[in-house]
C-alpha cells in the first residue's frame, strides 16, 4: 500500500502549478487538500503541501487570467482556515507581495500589448486547433484577440467531431448492438445539417449529455493503467502504459473531494463511481464550461 506522500507526489501538483494552463486547477486541488485534510497528514507531507502553497503564491505575477486569480484567492482562504499561525502568516505575506507584483506586471503587460502587434487571427486559429475543449474555452478569456480566435466556427466544428466520436463510443459500450440490429441511438446520428451556416459552438452545447459533459470537460481522472489520478486530454490519460494508449473508458472523472479521499486512503474505489454521478464540487461541469462570456471588452 502506498503512503499519502507517495500518492501526493503522483498528483504532480508542483510541476502543474508552473504550467499556466493548469495553474487554476492545481490551485483548486491544493486548496481542497489544505482545507479538508491538512491536519490528518504526516509532518513530511504537511511540509511539502506548505512548500507547494508558497510556490503557488510566488507564481501569481506570471498569471494573466481571471480564473487563475480566482483560484489563488480560493487557496488563500484555505490557508487562512487550515494552516497553523506561523505558517499562515508566512503564506499570507507571500500572497500579498505576489499580488502587488501581479498588479504591476499586469499593468505593464497591458501597455506592451497596446503598443505591439498581435498575432494574426489565422495564426491564432491554427494554434488553437490543437487544443481540447476545456483549453479552447480557457484561451477565450485571456484577451480580446484570443477570444475572437477561440470562437472561430471551424474550431468548434472540430470539437463537435470529437464530441460525436466520444458519444458514439459511449453509446456502443452501454448498449452493444448486434450486427442484425438497426442502430438508431440518437448519440450515433451524425449531424444532418453540415452547411456553412451552422453555429458549431451552439451545436456542441446542444449535443451535451450529463455524463459525457463531465467526461469531456474534466481535467483530472483516475486511470486504471496508472492506478493513480492523472491529467487528461479529452478524457484520455496523457501517459503511455507500456505501449498502450488509454481509451475513454479506461479513465473515470474525479472531483476535488475525491482527490482528497484518494490521498487519505488509496483503497478508495474511484473507478466504481457512476459516470452519471453529480459533480461533488456543487456546480455542474457543463454550466461552468459555458459560463464564460462570449466577448471581452
Amino acid at each position: 500500500m502506498s503512503t499519502p506522500l507517495e500518492r501526493y507526489q503522483k498528483l504532480d501538483l508542483t510541476e502543474s502549478l508552473s504550467k499556466i494552463y493548469r495553474y487554476p486547477i492545481a490551485c483548486k486541488e491544493l486548496s481542497f487538500i489544505l482545507r479538508e485534510a491538512f491536519h490528518q497528514f504526516p509532518k513530511n507531507l504537511q511540509t511539502l503541501i506548505f512548500q507547494d502553497t508558497l510556490f503557488a503564491f510566488r507564481l501569481i505575477p506570471q498569471m494573466q487570467t481571471q480564473s487563475a486569480v480566482s483560484a489563488v484567492h480560493l487557496l488563500l482562504q484555505s490557508v487562512e482556515a487550515a494552516l497553523p499561525k506561523q505558517k499562515r502568516n508566512m503564506a499570507v505575506t507571500e500572497f500579498k507581495h505576489a499580488m502587488v507584483a501581479h498588479k504591476r506586471r499586469s499593468k505593464a503587460q497591458h501597455q506592451v500589448e497596446k503598443d505591439s502587434l498581435q498575432l494574426p487571427q489565422d495564426v491564432l486559429v491554427h494554434i488553437f486547433s490543437f487544443l481540447d475543449m476545456q483549453s479552447l474555452v480557457s484561451a477565450g478569456i485571456v484577451s480580446w484577440s484570443w477570444n475572437m480566435a477561440a470562437n472561430d466556427n471551424h474550431l468548434w466544428e472540430l470539437q463537435y467531431v470529437v464530441l460525436y466520436d466520444c458519444a458514439a463510443k459511449q453509446a456502443v459500450k452501454q448498449h452493444p448492438v448486434r450486427p442484425d440490429e438497426e442502430v438508431n441511438d440518437k448519440l450515433l446520428q451524425k449531424p444532418l445539417d453540415t452547411r456553412m451556416g451552422v453555429n458549431w459552438k451552439e451545436a456542441v452545447k446542444g449535443a451535451y449529455t450529463g455524463s459525457l459533459s463531465k467526461k469531456l470537460t474534466t481535467n483530472r481522472g483516475y486511470c486504471k493503467h496508472c492506478k493513480a489520478i492523472v491529467w487528461l486530454n479529452n478524457s484520455k490519460c496523457l501517459n503511455v502504459h507500456g505501449g498502450i494508449i488509454s481509451k475513454i473508458h479506461d479513465v473515470k472523472p474525479v472531483t476535488s473531494f475525491q482527490v482528497v479521499d484518494y490521498l487519505l486512503d488509496d483503497s478508495l474505489s474511484i473507478t466504481s463511481s457512476s459516470d452519471s454521478d453529480s459533480d461533488s464540487d456543487g456546480e455542474s461541469v457543463s454550466s461552468r464550461l459555458w459560463a464564460y462570456p462570449k466577448h471581452l471588452h
